[in-house]
C-alpha cells in the first residue's frame, strides 16, 4: 500500500462557474465528463497516456456538491476492501463502498475519526 495522496476532488454548486474560477485564478486544464457527471483538472504536465510527468504534481476533479460538501483527498492502496476494513476497525465509517472507474481502477469514500470525508483509490490490475 502506498497510502500517497494521489487525487483530490472540489465540490460545486455552479459547475460553469467553478471551472472558470480554476481555469482563470490558476491556468488549469478543465475536462468535463457529462456522461460521469464529473470534471476531470489537470493542474501539470502529463505524458501521452494522461498521467502526471511530473514528480508530486497531483490532479484532480470537480463534481456536483452532494456527499461531499468539502474538498475531498484521495489516498492510494492495495485493496480498498482490506483498507476500509481496517478504517473501521479504527472507528472510520464506509461512506461509499469500492465501484469502478471506467477500466482505471476503484475508488470508495469514507469518514475519518474526526468525521473528515475522505476517498481511496485502487488501481486496476495491469496486464
Amino acid at each position: 500500500m502506498s497510502g500517497k495522496v494521489v487525487h483530490f476532488e472540489i465540490p460545486f454548486d455552479d459547475g460553469d462557474r467553478a471551472r472558470s474560477f480554476y481555469r482563470d485564478a490558476f491556468g488549469w486544464r478543465i475536462n468535463e465528463m457529462p456522461e460521469m457527471d464529473y470534471t476531470i483538472v489537470v493542474t501539470g504536465p502529463v505524458d501521452d497516456t494522461g498521467m502526471s510527468s511530473e514528480p508530486g504534481y497531483i490532479g484532480g476533479g470537480m463534481m456536483q456538491r452532494g456527499e461531499a460538501a468539502a474538498p475531498v483527498v484521495t489516498i492510494d492502496v492495495d485493496s480498498i476492501d482490506d483498507a476500509l476494513q481496517k478504517i473501521e476497525s479504527l472507528g472510520g465509517k464506509t461512506v461509499a463502498p469500492r465501484s469502478p472507474v471506467g477500466t482505471m481502477g476503484f475508488a470508495a469514500y469514507f469518514r475519518d475519526s474526526e468525521g473528515n470525508l475522505m476517498g481511496l483509490w485502487e488501481s486496476a490490475p495491469q496486464g
